[in-house]
């Protein structure tokens, strides 16, 4: 510690490194956590990793008109979107309470911002 109760700079390190390694880990983990969405009422479904990558594509059959390709088009959109979405909601999950750590001080004992 610092005279006059300063921050221990050590710890403050290690809580800091500790943090980051916590952080990284946990998108390792989302980026290998697949993430389904749908549309059409599961016609068409898209499956994407917590981080956001495209990785499967179905098509139900029944959804296929050669005379509207638009519609498909928009319910595969819809798949993607939904399945985005879902993994952004467990990105913030997951990162949420390590990334709160990053600004502000965020719990880091010592910190006065």
């Amino acid at each position: 510690m610092f005279p006059g109760g300063g921050v221990d700079m050590q710890q403050l390190l290690q809580q800091a490194q500790k943090m980051q390694q916590d952080l990284a880990a946990a998108q390792q983990e989302l980026a290998e956590t697949p993430v389904e969405g749908s549309a059409g009422g599961g016609l068409v479904k898209a499956t994407v990793t917590g981080s956001g990558e495209l990785t499967r594509l179905e098509i139900d059959p029944r959804a296929v008109d050669p005379e509207d390709t638009e519609t498909l088009a928009d319910l595969v959109i819809a798949a993607v979107r939904d399945a985005n979405n879902s993994a952004q909601e467990l990105a913030k999950a997951k990162l949420g309470p390590l990334a709160s750590g990053f600004g502000g001080g965020g719990g880091i004992p010592g910190l006065p911002f």
